[in-house]
Protein backbone atom coordinates (compact mmCIF):
# COMPACT_ATOMS: atom_id res chain seq x y z
CA UNK A 1 0.00 0.00 0.00
CA UNK A 2 3.11 2.30 0.29
CA UNK A 3 3.58 2.72 -3.04
CA UNK A 4 0.64 3.54 -4.16
CA UNK A 5 0.21 6.17 -1.85
CA UNK A 6 3.64 7.55 -2.70
CA UNK A 7 2.12 7.70 -6.07
CA UNK A 8 -1.11 9.74 -4.98
CA UNK A 9 0.82 11.96 -3.17
CA UNK A 10 3.53 12.60 -5.55
CA UNK A 11 0.59 13.41 -8.01
CA UNK A 12 -0.73 15.86 -5.54
CA UNK A 13 2.90 17.69 -5.89
CA UNK A 14 2.23 17.72 -9.73
CA UNK A 15 -1.27 18.74 -9.85
CA UNK A 16 -0.81 21.35 -7.18
CA UNK A 17 2.69 22.87 -8.31
CA UNK A 18 1.25 22.99 -11.74
CA UNK A 19 -1.93 24.98 -10.65
CA UNK A 20 0.30 27.24 -8.53
CA UNK A 21 3.11 28.06 -10.41
CA UNK A 22 0.89 28.25 -13.91
CA UNK A 23 -0.89 30.81 -11.69
CA UNK A 24 2.06 32.93 -10.74
CA UNK A 25 3.43 32.61 -14.36
CA UNK A 26 0.30 33.73 -16.01
CA UNK A 27 -0.42 36.64 -13.13
CA UNK A 28 -4.38 35.76 -12.80
CA UNK A 29 -5.99 33.07 -11.32
CA UNK A 30 -8.05 31.17 -13.94
CA UNK A 31 -11.07 28.72 -13.53
CA UNK A 32 -8.30 25.67 -14.61
CA UNK A 33 -5.83 26.69 -11.81
CA UNK A 34 -8.34 25.89 -9.62
CA UNK A 35 -9.21 22.71 -11.57
CA UNK A 36 -5.50 22.14 -10.16
CA UNK A 37 -5.64 23.28 -6.79
CA UNK A 38 -9.03 20.75 -6.76
CA UNK A 39 -7.44 17.78 -8.01
CA UNK A 40 -4.52 18.66 -5.90
CA UNK A 41 -6.25 18.86 -2.48
CA UNK A 42 -8.26 15.02 -3.91
CA UNK A 43 -4.68 13.11 -4.27
CA UNK A 44 -3.47 15.29 -1.14
CA UNK A 45 -6.81 13.75 0.89
CA UNK A 46 -6.63 10.10 -0.70
CA UNK A 47 -2.81 9.99 0.17
CA UNK A 48 -2.99 11.16 3.54
CA UNK A 49 -5.57 8.59 4.05
CA UNK A 50 -3.66 5.65 3.04
CA UNK A 51 -0.84 6.71 4.80
CA UNK A 52 -2.93 7.03 8.07
CA UNK A 53 -3.74 3.47 7.72
CA UNK A 54 -0.18 2.89 7.12
CA UNK A 55 0.97 4.03 10.57
CA UNK A 56 -2.36 2.79 11.88
CA UNK A 57 -1.07 -0.52 10.96
CA UNK A 58 2.78 -0.10 12.10
CA UNK A 59 1.87 0.88 15.19
CA UNK A 60 -0.67 -2.20 16.15
CA UNK A 61 2.62 -3.73 15.44
CA UNK A 62 4.46 -2.45 17.78
CA UNK A 63 6.66 -0.03 15.81
CA UNK A 64 6.87 3.56 17.33
CA UNK A 65 6.64 6.35 14.88
CA UNK A 66 9.27 8.75 13.90
CA UNK A 67 9.82 12.04 14.72
CA UNK A 68 9.59 13.10 10.47
CA UNK A 69 6.48 10.56 10.79
CA UNK A 70 4.96 12.68 13.67
CA UNK A 71 5.85 16.02 12.05
CA UNK A 72 4.47 14.70 8.93
CA UNK A 73 1.41 14.00 10.59
CA UNK A 74 0.82 17.41 11.88
CA UNK A 75 1.76 19.51 9.18
CA UNK A 76 -0.12 17.23 6.87
CA UNK A 77 -3.47 18.05 8.52
CA UNK A 78 -3.02 21.57 8.34
CA UNK A 79 -2.00 21.43 4.81
CA UNK A 80 -4.72 19.77 4.06
CA UNK A 81 -7.08 22.07 5.81
CA UNK A 82 -4.84 25.34 4.50
CA UNK A 83 -5.72 23.57 0.46
CA UNK A 84 -9.13 23.48 1.43
CA UNK A 85 -9.10 27.24 2.43
CA UNK A 86 -7.39 27.71 -0.92
CA UNK A 87 -9.41 26.00 -2.82
CA UNK A 88 -12.72 27.52 -1.58
CA UNK A 89 -10.71 31.31 -1.44
CA UNK A 90 -9.84 30.50 -5.06
CA UNK A 91 -13.66 29.75 -6.56
CA UNK A 92 -15.12 32.87 -4.59
CA UNK A 93 -12.61 35.25 -6.26
CA UNK A 94 -13.22 33.63 -9.71
CA UNK A 95 -16.90 33.91 -8.95
CA UNK A 96 -16.74 37.51 -8.10
CA UNK A 97 -14.75 38.47 -11.03
CA UNK A 98 -12.45 40.94 -9.89
CA UNK A 99 -9.82 41.34 -11.84
CA UNK A 100 -6.90 42.66 -8.99
CA UNK A 101 -7.83 40.11 -6.55
CA UNK A 102 -7.42 37.42 -9.71
CA UNK A 103 -3.49 38.93 -10.08
CA UNK A 104 -3.29 39.39 -6.56
CA UNK A 105 -3.93 35.74 -5.56
CA UNK A 106 -0.57 34.03 -6.37
CA UNK A 107 1.02 35.24 -3.10
CA UNK A 108 -1.26 33.53 -0.91
CA UNK A 109 -1.17 30.27 -3.56
CA UNK A 110 2.82 30.36 -2.85
CA UNK A 111 2.45 30.59 0.86
CA UNK A 112 0.28 27.82 0.82
CA UNK A 113 1.89 26.13 -1.35
CA UNK A 114 5.48 26.36 0.64
CA UNK A 115 3.87 25.18 3.40
CA UNK A 116 2.41 22.10 1.83
CA UNK A 117 6.27 20.99 0.91
CA UNK A 118 6.66 20.84 4.55
CA UNK A 119 4.45 17.09 5.20
CA UNK A 120 5.43 16.18 1.73
CA UNK A 121 9.70 16.23 2.31
CA UNK A 122 8.58 15.19 5.77
CA UNK A 123 6.84 12.00 4.37
CA UNK A 124 9.90 11.17 2.42
CA UNK A 125 12.29 11.29 5.23
CA UNK A 126 10.14 9.13 7.18
CA UNK A 127 9.84 6.57 4.21
CA UNK A 128 13.63 6.54 3.96
CA UNK A 129 14.46 6.22 7.34
CA UNK A 130 11.74 3.21 7.31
Amino acid sequence: MLPLAIVIITAALVFYSIGVWAERIQRTLRWWHAGMFALGLAADTTGTLLMTQISAGRRADGIAETAAGTLMAFTGTAAIVLMAIHLIWAVIVLLRGRESEKRAFHRFSIVVWAIWLIPYVAGAISAMAG
